[in-house]
C-alpha cells in the first residue's frame, strides 16, 4: 500500500461524453509534465489522435505519451490487447524516429483479442441487422465476454507454449462452433492462429512487466502519473446508455481495476468534453442535429471516427449528460476541446434538461431504455464573431466564447482547467494544469 504521507501524483483523464472528445491531444499535452502514462481499459477500438512534428498520428493501443522520450508508458491489465495492432503501432512510431525501448511496459494479465473474436464481432453485428449495437468490429466485446467467463487467453500465457495451445484450442472450439452453427460464418483455423501468435511472443517478452508494481514504485518516488482512458463515461458498460455501450469500465474507478493502482495514488480526475457533442454508432442522442448546423459542425470539426472512419453524429452540448458523467465518473474538472469549431455559429444552444412523458427532468432518466424518448430543453446564447482558433490565452478569447465556457462550467458545476482551440499542442489555453499542486 502506498505511504499515506506521500502526496498523490496521479491524474485520471477520461471522456465525459460518448467518446471522441479529443483525449489524445490532451494526454499528449499533459504528458509533458508527467513521468508516466498508463492505459487502463478498452482496446484498439479507440483512436487517440495526436500531432507529432506536424504529422497526424492515430494511436489505438499505445499510450498517447509514447511520443515524449522522457515518459514511461504502461498498458494495464484492463486493456484488451490485439498484438498485431500493437506491433504495427510500434513500427509506425519507430519509422518517425521515436524509440520506445526501455519505457514501454505491458501487463501479462491483458486479455488477448484473437482473430476469432473479430470474426464473432462482425458476424454478430451482421446477424443483428437493424438491432445492431454499432461496434467497431474489432473483437472488443467478445474478448471481454471471454474474460468474464474465465476463458480468456492472456498475454503472459504466450510464454508457456503448450499451455497456450490448450487454452487457445478450447476458446477456438467454442468460437468456431458459434461462427459455423449459429452465424453461418467462416471459421478460424486454430493451428494457423497458434503458430502466428506464438511467433509474436519473442517481440512481446521484453515489454512484459508488473504494471501495478511499477505504479506503486512511481508513486513512492513522488512521480507524476497520467491514467489515460478510452471512449467516454456515457459508453461505460455499467453507467452508459446500455446496451449501446463499450464492454469495459470507462469511469475513473476503472483506472484502479484496470491497472492495480491504489486509490491513494490519485489526486484528480479530468473529464474531457467537446464544446458540442458527438456520437459514433447506434444509440440515443437527444441533442443530435440533422440540419445545416449539424453538417457544419461535422465539416468544421472533421468529425469522422479515428478508428473506423465512420462519420460522427453531431449535436449541441448536453449539460445533462455531462453532469451525469461527472457524477458517475468522479470527475473533478473539465477540459473543453474544439471550441474553435463553434466560431461564427449563431445562435448557440445548450441542453439543460429533457422533456419526457412524465414531465420535464434535469437529470438523465432512471431507466436507460427511456433515454431515446427524451427530448432536449434548450437554453439559447449568442455566439461570437471573432476567431478562437489557435488562441492560447484566456483573456484573448472573444467575450462571447468566454461567456459560453463560463455557462458550461455553471451548468455542469465544474471548472474548465483546459480549453483547446485547435488540434496542435500549442493551440491550448491552460488555465490550471492538473499536475500543479
Amino acid at each position: 500500500m502506498p505511504d499515506a504521507s506521500t502526496s498523490a501524483r496521479g491524474v485520471v483523464l477520461i471522456g465525459a461524453q460518448w467518446g471522441d472528445e479529443g483525449k489524445g491531444k490532451v494526454v499528449d499535452l499533459i504528458a509533458g509534465r508527467c513521468d508516466a502514462v498508463v492505459r487502463f481499459q478498452g482496446g484498439h477500438n479507440a483512436g487517440h489522435t495526436v500531432i507529432h512534428d506536424g504529422e497526424t498520428l492515430v494511436l489505438h493501443l499505445l499510450p498517447s505519451g509514447i511520443l515524449n522520450p522522457r515518459v514511461e508508458c504502461l498498458i494495464g491489465n484492463g486493456v484488451a490487447l490485439y498484438l498485431p495492432q500493437l506491433f504495427r503501432e510500434l513500427a509506425s512510431i519507430r519509422e518517425r524516429g521515436v524509440d520506445p525501448a526501455g519505457r514501454l511496459f505491458v501487463s501479462p494479465d491483458c486479455p488477448l483479442i484473437l482473430p476469432s473474436h473479430i470474426a464473432l464481432d462482425r458476424a454478430r453485428e451482421s446477424h443483428a441487422g437493424r438491432a445492431r449495437i454499432g461496434t467497431t468490429g474489432r473483437g472488443i466485446g467478445p474478448a471481454y465476454e471471454d474474460k468474464a467467463a474465465r476463458r480468456a487467453v492472456r498475454a503472459g500465457e504466450l510464454f508457456a507454449p503448450e499451455a497456450f495451445r490448450r487454452r487457445l484450442g478450447a476458446a477456438l472450439d467454442l468460437h468456431n462452433f458459434m461462427l459455423e452453427n449459429y452465424y453461418g460464418a467462416e471459421t478460424v483455423d486454430p493451428d494457423q492462429v497458434v503458430e502466428e501468435w506464438l511467433a509474436l511472443a519473442g517481440e512481446l517478452r521484453p515489454l512484459i512487466a508488473d504494471v501495478a508494481g511499477r505504479l506503486e514504485r512511481l508513486n513512492a518516488q513522488g512521480r507524476a502519473v497520467l491514467f489515460e482512458g478510452a471512449q467516454g463515461v456515457m459508453l461505460d458498460i455499467d453507467h452508459g446508455t446500455y446496451p449501446y455501450v463499450t464492454s469495459s469500465s470507462t469511469v475513473a474507478a476503472g483506472a484502479l481495476a484496470g491497472t492495480g493502482a491504489h486509490l491513494a495514488q490519485l489526486r484528480e480526475v479530468v473529464g474531457v468534453v467537446k464544446a458540442y457533442t458527438t456520437r459514433v454508432g447506434e444509440g440515443p442522442f437527444p441533442t443530435e442535429l440533422q440540419d445545416e448546423v449539424g453538417e457544419r459542425l461535422a465539416r468544421e470539426g472533421a468529425e469522422w471516427g479515428a478508428t473506423t472512419g465512420r462519420p460522427r453524429r453531431c449535436g449541441w452540448f448536453d449539460a445533462v449528460a455531462v453532469r451525469s458523467a461527472a457524477q458517475r465518473g468522479s470527475i473533478d474538472s473539465l477540459c473543453i476541446t474544439k471550441l474553435d469549431v463553434l466560431d461564427g455559429v449563431h445562435p448557440l444552444r445548450i441542453c439543460t434538461g429533457y422533456r419526457t412523458e412524465g414531465g420535464a427532468i434535469d437529470t438523465r432518466p432512471v431507466l436507460m431504455n427511456r433515454y431515446a424518448e427524451c427530448e432536449p430543453c434548450y437554453e439559447q446564447m449568442d455566439g461570437w464573431s471573432g476567431r478562437t482558433r489557435g488562441i492560447s490565452r484566456w483573456e484573448d478569447l472573444p467575450a462571447g466564447a468566454r461567456a459560453y465556457i463560463e455557462k458550461l462550467e455553471a451548468l455542469v458545476g465544474l471548472e474548465a482547467c483546459i480549453v483547446s482551440t485547435g488540434p496542435a499542442r500549442e493551440e491550448t489555453i491552460v488555465r490550471r494544469h492538473p499536475f500543479d499542486s
